[in-house]
């Protein structure tokens, strides 16, 4: 094997490796029953977490691959660990850094090419241009972070970079891929030897693995970016690249954040067309598609679990085990501990569309989305049953809260209480996952509420859709038709595609318009699904937002309710606009503007 395949190799593998779960599969028999838990050792502590049965085997098999993986590392790291130099590249002769041992794994030359030719019809992100004007920009003294939670684009974005550089620049390139098991004193004796030998642009990948990189990243921007040298971070680890952006490289670095993906780049980037598929999928560049990566993160709930799991709970642990040398934990510390963390982030995902408060934590876990679709199923004017009325509820919420991994308050080991909430909610707004939308009634406007939304709806939908396969197992549910069955179930899912898309909708709105006021208004009855609020020129716009793509006069009722719109207008200014954002064609019905949802999405 060619040293640069070698390197290829090694760290293809170290990066899967990580991917996958350490430890061993134990049972325990517990009153004729038995119950298997992952066991493995962090910190010098040993920490036990509970796996479903229906996941025991595949689990299983994550961890022998992970010990074949290690196995196969060692062996190639066996060799020798020179970079050759490439007979092919005509400017190695005055890079002889080419023949250095280095600490980490150090890509240069003709290995950069390789490592970046698989990306090379994949679409560039919005974001790309950024880098892009740092390292061709005249920028100096500051760091470039690129950071975001797994699967947003960024290594991807570098891999893009790297192969439009000219053979001149990318003689001068360096790729880090940090491990581990390296330390910052390891790449500091490895950046060292690259600007000795004149090598500009550096990039160092997943940095935040390294355990002192938060409490010593001002290194990066006080020695080798204050030598001329063009230093690209990137990592997984978003609230460790914001601790350490608040101290080691206060003011001296420029930050990308890749963890949101609007609906616009979702369809673009990926070849995905369609709001449906955004809801069921959106929130990460993994959808199969013609233009990007091949598997959904989102595909299935226990590969939603893995991401909440590796890309947000943990993300969020790993940052605060190393910021402050574990003094930052505040009133997380305990649920730390006792490995209780995880359970409180998923429950907190899962229900982070509707109720965001200690109540939602510490209450015996029941599903919103049952409740809102019986009621609505009993009152629909075509085919109204009370099919959901039957089903045994009890019997579907356990199995609900089995298949999430959702712990009762009688199986916490820790009392969650309202300072838990606070923090977590804190960490979820600070990693891009969440934002607030404010719900306001006219009635008392005193009255502060908010409706949380998640910016990764794929996770929402793969919790959701876990719900329905639960109903599907009760007893009652069984016994109707397989019309019944169908009719029922896809009603579900469109209650809640409904109300996934008005999130969708009033976030992106949001992030779209800073200076205005995006929120929803309620009445005494009714509600204004979305008002946008332009202070400055006292006007607003009042939306309904209908997952639908038919047009019918109960869906602009309320626009057209002469007593809303004056109450409006007397808070909010001129109403200058009445909008139905629906499924179906853009057009005119009287004063109501229906717009494609998926072309309004397109245009903010």
């Amino acid at each position: 094997m060619e040293q640069s395949e070698l390197q290829t190799r090694i760290s293809a593998l170290e990066r899967q490796i990580t991917e996958l779960p350490a430890g061993s599969v134990t049972k325990k028999t517990i009153k004729g029953r038995e119950y298997f838990y992952h066991r493995w050792t962090e910190d010098g502590k040993r920490r036990e977490k509970y796996i479903p049965l229906g996941e025991v085997n595949s689990f299983q098999e994550q961890i022998q691959h992970r010990k074949e993986l290690e196995t196969e590392l060692k062996t190639l790291q066996k060799k020798p660990s020179k970079i050759s130099r490439s007979k092919a590249h005509k400017t190695s002769e005055q890079f002889p850094a080419a023949e250095h041992d280095f600490a980490a794994n150090v890509l240069l030359g003709e290995s950069l090419r390789a490592y970046s030719a698989s990306v090379r019809h994949y679409r560039k992100r919005e974001c790309y241009q950024s880098l892009h004007d740092f390292i061709y920009g005249n920028i100096s003294d500051k760091v470039f972070i690129l950071y975001g939670l797994r699967r947003t684009g960024k290594t991807t974005m570098i891999r893009q970079i790297l192969l439009q550089m000219n053979d001149e620049d990318l003689a001068k390139t360096a790729f880090i891929q940090v491990a581990p098991n390296n330390t910052l004193a390891d790449i500091n004796k490895d950046l060292h030897v690259l600007r000795q030998h004149g090598y500009c642009y550096v990039f160092l990948d997943e940095v935040t693995l390294m355990e002192d990189f938060i409490e010593g990243a001002a290194l990066f921007s006080d020695v080798f970016a204050a030598c001329g040298m063009k230093l690209v971070l990137s990592g997984t680890d978003s609230l460790g690249f914001l601790f350490t952006e608040d101290e080691q490289l206060y003011d001296r670095c420029i930050t990308l954040h890749t963890t949101f993906i609007p609906y616009r780049e979702f369809e673009r980037v990926l070849g995905i067309c369609g709001i449906d598929e955004y809801i069921r999928y959106g929130g990460t560049m993994s959808l199969g598609g013609v233009n990007y990566n091949e598997h959904s993160t989102f595909a299935s709930k226990k590969s939603a679990d893995e991401y909440v799991d590796s890309a947000i709970a943990r993300n969020i642990q790993h940052s605060l085990r190393c910021y402050q040398y574990e003094g930052h934990f505040r009133s997380l510390q305990e649920l730390y501990n006792k490995n209780e963390l995880t359970s409180a982030i998923n429950r907190v995902v899962e229900d982070i569309n509707h109720r965001f408060t200690l109540e939602v934590l510490t209450r015996d876990f029941r599903s919103n989305d049952l409740g809102i679709s019986a009621a609505n199923l009993r009152r629909d004017r075509k085919s109204p049953t009370d099919i959901l009325d039957q089903v045994d509820v009890a019997a579907v919420t356990d199995r609900l809260r089995q298949m999430l991994e959702i712990r009762n308050q009688t199986e916490q080991k820790v009392q969650l209480e309202a300072v838990h909430v606070s923090e977590i909610e804190e960490y979820l707004s600070l990693l891009d996952l969440t934002e607030k939308i404010d719900v306001i009634s006219l009635a008392s406007l005193d009255r502060k509420a908010y409706r949380t939304v998640i910016a990764q709806p794929g996770l929402r939908y793969a919790q959701a859709d876990a719900l329905i396969k639960s109903l599907l197992m009760d007893e009652k549910f069984s016994d109707l038709s397989l019309a019944q069955r169908n009719f029922v179930t896809e009603r579900i899912r469109n209650e809640i595609k409904g109300r996934m898309m008005e999130d969708i909708v009033l976030l992106e709105t949001k992030l779209a318009n800073p200076k205005k006021s995006v929120f929803v208004l309620q009445f005494a009855i009714g509600e204004f699904d979305m008002v946008v609020f332009d202070e400055d020129s006292a006007s607003c716009e009042i939306f309904e937002i209908k997952h639908s793509s038919q047009i019918l006069p109960q869906q602009y009722r309320h626009l057209v309710d002469e007593k809303k719109c004056a109450s409006t207008e007397h808070r909010y200014g001129t109403i200058t606009g009445k909008y139905v954002l629906y499924r179906g064609e853009s057009q005119q019905v009287g004063e109501i503007q229906y717009r494609n949802v998926e072309e309004y999405l397109k245009s903010l």
